[in-house]
């Protein structure tokens, strides 16, 4: 039985929190709390609440399933990074000019299941695959 959390419009750049996230994707779930815990990122604290928030959103559903539940059999499933509106601000520059500061901000989502019913994460074609390519003038390569 899988559980999803998710965070939106977190003050945090997609970029910095995608770090943080592959410190943790596929690893146990109390392993990566742990690992969250201690990050010196200042990202890693919204995902380490997202991933308790998941958690416990797992508990509750065993408990309405009347299922036995133990968080350690949990692993994180998939764990991504969107990004979210962008907030645009201006600061005043020299000789009466403007520019504008982005402030980013992302929407964290997580999933975790237990062991036994991982379902497999979508495969991507690894870089070191060999695939077929045809040139213009019909040739293959």
């Amino acid at each position: 039985m899988t559980a999803t959390a998710q965070a939106r419009h977190v003050r945090v750049t997609p970029q910095k929190a995608r770090r943080v996230v592959d410190l943790i994707r596929g690893k146990v779930a109390t392993d990566a709390v742990s690992v969250l815990q201690f990050a010196p990122q200042a990202a890693a604290e919204p995902v380490r609440k997202v991933l308790e928030s998941a958690i416990a959103n797992a508990r509750v559903k065993a408990d309405r399933a009347s299922e036995a539940f133990d968080e350690r059999t949990l692993v994180i499933q998939s764990v991504f990074v969107d990004e979210g509106p962008t907030m645009k601000r201006f600061r005043p520059r020299a000789q009466g000019r403007a520019s504008r500061i982005n402030k980013r901000t992302s929407h964290i989502t997580v999933v975790v299941a237990p062991t036994g019913k991982a379902v497999a994460a979508p495969r991507h074609r690894s870089a070191g695959a060999t695939t077929k390519v045809t040139t213009r003038q019909g040739g293959t390569r």
